[in-house]
């Protein structure tokens, strides 16, 4: 029986700012966080998408109510690099 990776979570700078200005929405900050945290498990649970088109190629995202999370896995570094947290209406612009 293989042991299952556990993947390093890594948040950019801009997905940090963008983490930041929802403090004062500490419910949703809890979810998004949860969610984030729970890909170190599994970076691809049945709730992603992996995006196809333009500059979003070979990124997945995953969904917490109006909010997207962005992000790219590098199996061969085993780390999950969150990209961006926005929401909905301007994640793909």
């Amino acid at each position: 029986m293989s042991k299952a990776r556990t993947y390093s979570i890594e948040v950019t700078a801009h997905a940090e700012r963008s983490l930041k200005k929802l403090n004062k929405d500490k419910e949703l900050l809890g979810r998004l966080d949860k969610r984030i945290r729970s890909l170190a498990k599994d970076p691809r649970p049945a709730a992603c998408k992996k995006l196809k088109s333009g500059r979003y190629a070979n990124l997945y995202r995953i969904c917490e109510g109006d909010w997207r999370v962005l992000y790219a896995i590098e199996d061969e570094r085993v780390i999950v690099l969150i990209l961006d947290v926005v929401r909905r209406d301007k994640a793909y612009r």
